[in-house]
């Protein structure tokens, strides 16, 4: 069977990059993944150990010379994010990815790549393979579910790893090192609804509002881009058309990742015909509104505004519209506030990211990152005021640290030193407000010296995922140079 990544290079680190893309590994469901590492360990006679959590630890010998040398954690995570495009029919459980070459980059048709972070899992694997890659000893760490809560972070023993320098390779620009993060936490609000017998009256009209051509995105690395989020947007449609005529709503969803900036979001509404050009004028407005807005950012957005056959036979009551769109208008999203010692990084953020209509309640959930704890705490509270208003129930889970700046690193000397003498200019040292499970890290190993590294790639988190080949290049190179200078 032909490979699509063939002749690419380093030729190894595309082998297994393609063949982590044939295997399942949306976060929470890395069974797959876990034992197809377990099982490279065990073929190429390394000391493996698959933990509860199904964290991997693959530990491999120093080269010789480097016998003696300290020892290095290569660190990245094997889960991913599974988003596709609304109309696709994949099922991440079983599809293997259908990767696309376009230029420099390799894409997925209609999926997630999953570049994050399976170009770290496919760089670690080329250097437990090689034999003739000079390195210190190397302890190879790949955790679960870091996308949606680094649970599998949180689970390590410390016990397994002794290296004291750890390089994690899970950041997505070339020519920067990381070397500060900022910590997060998840919130949900729970709404209690109440539901009404809809009267049929044969005057009744059922549409649906779709959001459409939103970029989304990272909601840590894109988050200052200002791009709309779909649950923002529907939950202000719905109080705009209210204040228009009047409506039953029957559902209300949006985005799939609390990390993810929503792509799409959906209402469905019942209202009555002599009401209808009222309506279409009021969200015809509105949309040309928000495309002004957004005309930097989300060039292509649309509202998808239609007619449906559906059967109803039971609507919102209108004080539960009423809180619905309460909690969704005053949770914030976006940008909270900028760091005063770093131009340019955003200091503290919240991404409302999922809506969800069950048969009792709509739950919100959100992501908060801050680089200050204090802020992190405010943020949550800020929901948590809201929910108290709405009557609704709040609750946080998936709680990170923030990974503080390092005044003395050896690593990151190391890092610009080679970097400088492979490339002629400085390497940029920068913080990042993503979350990485270096904040965990830092508080689980004592005096560990890291940095976070990694290729260019775009569109993270969004069927528009794309990873550049020659940066990959570039960057496996500049690893291995990092290595050989570490004895």
């Amino acid at each position: 069977m032909s490979r699509k990544l063939e002749g690419l290079k380093p030729g190894r680190v595309f082998y297994y990059f393609e063949e982590i893309t044939k295997i399942p590994r949306c976060s929470f469901h890395e069974e797959k993944i876990s034992n197809f590492l377990k099982e490279f360990g065990k073929e190429q006679e390394l000391e493996t150990i698959q933990d509860e959590a199904l964290n991997i630890i693959i530990k491999k010998p120093g080269t010789p010379g480097y016998e003696n040398s300290p020892k290095v954690v290569l660190q990245g995570h094997m889960d991913m994010v599974c988003e596709q495009e609304e109309d696709l029919n994949h099922d991440f459980s079983k599809d293997p990815l259908k990767l696309i070459l376009e230029g420099d980059f390799i894409k997925a048709e209609g999926t997630t790549l999953g570049g994050d972070n399976g170009i770290a899992v496919a760089m670690a694997l080329a250097l437990l393979e090689s034999k003739d890659i000079p390195h210190p000893p190397l302890e190879v760490l790949m955790t679960t579910n870091e996308e949606s809560g680094m649970d599998g972070a949180k689970a390590l023993d410390p016990k397994h790893i002794d290296g004291r320098i750890l390089i994690n390779i899970d950041s997505e620009e070339e020519g920067t090192i990381l070397v500060s993060c900022a910590g997060g936490e998840r919130n949900k609000v729970k709404v209690p609804i109440e539901w009404e017998p809809l009267k049929l009256s044969g005057n009744e009209l059922i549409y649906s509002i779709k959001t459409s051509g939103l970029q989304g995105g990272h909601s840590g690395m894109e988050i200052h881009k200002g791009r709309g989020n779909a649950n923002k947007i529907i939950s202000r449609v719905l109080a705009f058309v209210k204040d228009e005529c009047k409506f039953h709503l029957v559902h209300i969803e949006g985005g799939s990742k609390t990390n993810a900036i929503p792509r799409n979001g959906r209402a469905i509404i019942v209202l009555n015909k002599e009401d209808e050009n009222i309506f279409i004028q009021a969200t015809e407005a509105l949309e040309e509104q928000i495309q002004k807005e957004l005309e930097n950012s989300d060039p292509k957005f649309n509202l998808i505004v239609e007619k449906i056959n559906l059967k109803v036979d039971r609507v919102f009551t209108e004080d539960s519209l009423n809180r619905t769109i309460a909690a969704l208008t005053l949770i914030p999203t976006g940008v909270q506030s900028m760091s005063g010692d770093m131009e340019g990084l955003v200091e503290s953020s919240n991404n409302l990211g999922i809506v969800r209509t069950f048969d009792e309640e709509v739950t919100i959930e959100s992501a908060i990152r801050s680089s200050k704890e204090t802020l992190k705490k405010n943020i949550g509270k800020q929901i948590k005021t809201v929910a108290d208003i709405v009557k609704g129930q709040w609750e946080s889970y998936g709680s990170y640290p923030a990974w503080e700046y390092s005044k003395d690193s050896q690593i990151r000397e190391i890092f610009k030193r080679v970097y400088k003498s492979q490339y002629g200019e400085n390497i940029k040292v920068a913080a990042i407000h993503a979350g990485l499970e270096c904040g965990i890290f830092a508080e689980k190993f004592h005096n560990m010296d890291m940095i976070s590294f990694g290729p260019n790639m775009f569109g993270v988190h969004t069927p528009e995922e794309r990873l550049s080949i020659s940066s990959t290049q570039r960057t496996y190179e500049l690893l291995i140079n990092v290595l050989k200078e570490i004895k």
